[in-house]
């Protein structure tokens, strides 16, 4: 029985998809629930699973096209013994091609392993021989590929263009005991003829290739977000910087413990979480947003953290932020950061948040100013520690330092509050005594 693959439902007011990568090609037997398709939203990458078992029998929607929600990407034809029927099952059962599909000629029918094996290794499955059932190229079909291919001899390089060349046709001096010569040049010598032959350049158009590549909707909604974030905010930005000396020795100081303890190691980020979450006790306005005409002051702290996934920048949110150790925050962020590398951070982990933590300096930023996620009103930046010499007791001394900033709506937040807040991070950082004691 023919079974229609269609976009689910996704999220409050997402209304297209982008298809991702097929996890299966057109002939391939899928069990049930296994993934078939990856869906890429303005928000999120969410799995397509298959509502049977069965063969994936068409792909209606290629890879980077859109698709709305409801709309039918592809086909399969369900496996005779229903829903729940084994995958190995379907395989002694399977019937050669049907002449709907693509004979192997045509378009070579590459197992999903192997077509990311393919994807890593940069080779194209053309002309090769698939020693699978049905001809598919198997993952060692690919492996034995590419050890052929490094066994090559390497290509030639290109011919050195010709250095230019460079004559001179100068008249020769009268006179063979160079009488001439010894006249001082009272006739004007001829200026020299030169001569330079060129040899022929290369056409402009050589190895200077462009490729276009649609933006993903996550993409294009970050681009969107940013735009508006500038265009619709009064978005100001302050600078401090912290000496990161005691926070750094109390981390080495207790680094094993805490790892053998908590299965974690102990980071900057979860007493950055924890200072802001004092710092913004102390100015509500930063936890606020403008919703109307109204100012919304928010009693709960959800901070989100920016972290670079496989598809962008995405900001997961430490829900109820005051509520966690600084195991649990570390814990946290390292699985949202694992997570949004596979692309698979859920829809609701990226959904509100009421301030904001973007680290550049991992990346090796040393000052940027950071722009709002709106509707939040404030969002800290972190940059590279280094060591810097500062006036200490009257000495100069080299200690480890960092820039922060903070970006701030303007129409809700008053300089002097901004000023205050960033303070007040900075105290307990140079501190980190006092985050334990909310002082």
């Amino acid at each position: 029985m023919a079974v229609e693959l269609k976009v689910p439902p996704i999220g409050e007011s997402i209304t297209e998809v982008q298809i991702g990568q097929w996890m299966k090609a057109e002939g391939d037997v899928v069990g049930r629930d296994e993934t078939i398709v990856i869906l890429e939203s303005e928000k999120a990458t969410v799995e397509l699973p298959s509502p049977v078992s069965g063969i994936l029998t068409r792909i209606l929607k290629k890879t980077g096209e859109a698709a709305v929600i409801g709309e039918v990407i592809g086909m399969m034809e369900e496996a005779k013994g229903g829903k729940n029927t084994d995958t190995k099952t379907i395989r002694k059962e399977e019937s050669p091609p049907a002449p709907t599909l693509p004979s192997r000629g045509a378009e070579q029918r590459v197992m999903p392993s192997a077509r990311r094996a393919l994807a890593q290794e940069g080779v194209d499955a053309g002309g090769m021989k698939g020693t699978g059932p049905g001809g598919r190229v198997l993952k060692t079909d690919v492996a034995r590929q590419v050890e052929t291919r490094r066994k090559e001899p390497p290509l030639p390089s290109p011919p050195i263009p010709p250095t230019p060349t460079v004559s001179a046709d100068i008249p020769a001096l009268t006179g063979g005991d160079g009488a001439a010569a010894r006249s001082e040049w009272s006739t004007p010598m001829p200026d020299p003829i030169v001569r330079i032959a060129l040899s022929p350049q290369p056409s402009p158009g050589l190895f200077r290739e462009e490729e276009a590549v649609p933006m993903t909707l996550l993409r294009k909604k970050v681009a969107q977000r940013l735009v508006a974030a500038q265009q619709t905010t009064a978005h100001l930005t302050t600078f401090n910087e912290i000496d990161m000396s005691t926070v750094n020795a109390l981390r080495q100081e207790h680094r094993e413990a805490f790892q053998k303890k908590h299965g974690i190691k102990l980071g900057l980020m979860s007493f950055f979480v924890k200072a802001a979450i004092e710092a913004l006790k102390q100015i509500p306005a930063i936890n606020a947003e403008i919703r109307a005409d109204s100012i919304v002051y928010k009693n709960y702290y959800d901070i989100g953290i920016a972290v670079g996934g496989g598809r962008g920048l995405v900001v997961p949110i430490l829900r109820n932020a005051e509520r966690m150790s600084l195991a649990g925050i570390e814990t946290a962020i390292a699985d949202f950061a694992k997570r949004a590398q596979e692309n698979r951070l859920k829809l609701e982990e990226l959904q509100g948040g009421t301030f904001t933590i973007s680290n550049g300096g991992v990346y090796g930023s040393l000052l940027s100013t950071p722009i709002l996620n709106p509707p939040q009103s404030g969002i800290l930046g972190l940059h590279a520690t280094q060591d810097r010499p500062v006036v200490r007791g009257g000495q100069i001394v080299i200690r480890p330092m960092m820039y922060v900033a903070l970006t701030y709506d303007h129409r809700i937040v008053d300089g002097r509050e901004a000023v205050t807040f960033l303070k007040h991070i900075k105290e307990l950082m140079e501190e980190p005594a006092r985050i334990l004691l909310e002082l």
